[in-house]
């Protein structure tokens, strides 16, 4: 609303400032005012609706400037529409207005407004002021910490942390590394030979299960043969993992391709969304650069990007190189005299216990994060640079699950799409209750997951399988209590509790002194 326009819809009262100081003018204005006794109400409402409007035009703008809120409102003319002598009009004009615009008599409160940290409006708002605050609190505080270790401690970084001259001697892991990729390369033959109908699809299926299971049993016999390093082993272990599940994905993905090019030659119709060629031949291409390419789900063709932007990867390289140093300090200046210098936790004092698992959360929860940084966003995303694979959701706003499962669903993506393809519908199709899908989807995760650490460690106290498959309760906990609270901060902090400041430096524990012990039963013989 225009501020001391009249109620008939006419001009305002725009004349200049001469004729204002005269009596017909004073007695036109008057006679304004008389028709119009709620014009000072009327501005607070044209006020109001400029406070409530969202456009940058009328907000914090329009404050700093008041000649700028009285134009905004269309309180005066241009030359264009008054004539080119109108300027001093327009400022005798505002000056007009400021008398009512500025009184004591304006109400500066008009409407109903939450605080800022409010619970109904703390989620509307943006708090990134308070995020920077907490960041340079966090830098402030660790860097005095990390001072304050390296005073009383010294430097207790290894000169083999990087290069380790016992890592030479693990040449057969190495070897085994080198000779993975046979497995895929026979996995492409038995596709070729079957699509070219050279074998029935039951040679195929057992063929590929002989496939598969050799390309995970074949680095496990090479590692527990050799006393090799853990990072070695670990690091092998993850890359067969990998390997198995691409491989399951490429024989399951050709498989059912093959089923629906038989539904398409007896006349059945496929949905839109299936927009694949399934008369394609096995190309070998397509296998080479699903092997390299950061996904575990086979497809023929995938989504592409148009170039290579290299500053940018030149960029993340040298992230990565900053944040795994990062991780290495952590761990040798931090977390391994803390572990060295504790007990078992099963076995001894429970609050000497409880104090050394409270005391490791903090840097094992920043090597976990640095951990996800590094390879989920910086190598995932150079890798899919270099590829220019197109699809790099490789992660989710994990950080922000109200429940366990919803974690599970948004931190790893790439392994999320392969049990929801492979493990999760399949058993759905099959008539296997959801809730049995999901337990076998868990169990497949934990077995995996003992796999990497166990194989390596030389130990298998089945820790890691027993953590994973403690998520299931935690499962139905958490969601209990979210739709009991109804509250999305009581199963965020439920989730970051339990999963990082009591599991995970519960199974290092866990983990390193069953090593130790083994380590002195050996030596002992």
């Amino acid at each position: 609303m225009a501020i001391l326009e009249t109620p008939e819809g006419g001009s305002a009262t725009a004349d200049s400032g001469d004729d204002l100081l005269t009596d017909s003018s004073s007695s036109e204005l008057n006679r304004s005012l008389r028709r119009r006794p709620s014009a000072v109400r009327d501005l607070n409402d044209s006020i109001a609706e400029a406070d409530n409007s969202e456009s940058g035009s009328s907000s914090g703008e329009d404050v700093m400037n008041p000649t700028a809120a009285v134009h905004t409102d269309g309180l005066s003319v241009t030359g264009k529409e008054r004539g080119g002598g109108d300027a001093d009009k327009s400022e005798n004009r505002s000056e007009t207005d400021m008398k009512f615009l500025y009184r004591p008599t304006m109400p500066a409160h008009r409407n109903i407004k939450e605080s800022p940290l409010s619970s109904v409006a703390i989620f509307k708002q943006s708090h990134a002021g308070l995020f920077n605050l907490c960041i340079v609190v966090l830098v402030a505080v660790n860097s005095r910490l990390i001072i304050e270790n390296l005073m009383k401690y010294g430097w207790l970084i290894k000169t083999g942390f990087w290069f380790s001259s016992r890592s030479l001697r693990d040449w057969p892991l190495f070897m085994c590394c080198l000779t993975l990729p046979i497995f895929p390369l026979t996995a492409y033959l038995v596709e070729k030979l079957a699509y070219r109908k050279c074998i029935a699809e039951p040679i195929v299926v057992l063929l590929h299960i002989f496939i598969t299971t050799a390309a995970i049993l074949y680095p496990i016999f090479v590692i527990l043969s050799c006393d090799s390093a853990f990072l070695s082993g670990v690091t092998l272990m993850l890359f067969a993992c990998v390997v198995w599940m691409k491989l399951v994905s490429y024989a399951h993905t050709n498989y059912d391709m093959r089923a629906i090019a038989k539904l398409v030659e007896k006349g059945d119709t496929l949905p839109n969304s299936l927009n694949v060629d399934y008369t394609q031949d096995v190309s070998f291409k397509s296998l080479l650069y699903f092997m390299v390419a950061p996904t575990l789900c086979y497809q023929p063709s995938y989504p592409r990007t148009a170039s290579v932007r290299k500053n940018w990867v030149a960029r993340q390289f040298v992230k990565l190189v900053i944040f795994t140093g990062l991780m290495g300090f952590i761990i040798e200046q931090y977390i391994n005299p803390l572990v060295q210098n504790s007990q078992h936790p099963l076995k001894g004092n429970l609050l000497y216990a409880i104090e050394r698992v409270l005391k490791l959360s903090v840097p094992n929860l920043y090597v976990w994060l640095c951990m996800f940084y590094c390879f989920f966003h910086l190598w995932l995303n150079i890798l899919a640079e270099l590829l220019r694979f197109g699809d790099r959701e490789f992660y989710k706003d994990w950080w922000n699950a109200r429940t366990v499962d919803e974690y599970w669903r948004l931190w790893n993506m790439p392994v999320h799409k392969w049990m929801v393809r492979h493990v999760y519908f399949p058993c759905i199709r099959n008539k296997i209750p959801k809730g049995v899908a999901i337990l076998v989807a868990f169990i497949v995760s934990a077995i995996f997951h003992e796999l990497c650490i166990a194989v390596p460690c030389h130990i298998f106290k089945l820790w890691a399988f027993i953590g994973i498959m403690f998520q299931v309760p935690l499962v139905v906990l958490t969601n209990f209590l979210q739709n009991k609270f109804r509250n999305s901060m009581v199963g965020n902090m439920i989730f970051w509790f339990i999963f990082c400041i009591l599991g995970q430096p519960m199974c290092v524990l866990l983990y390193y002194h069953d090593l130790m012990n083994r380590k002195e039963k050996i030596e002992s013989r």
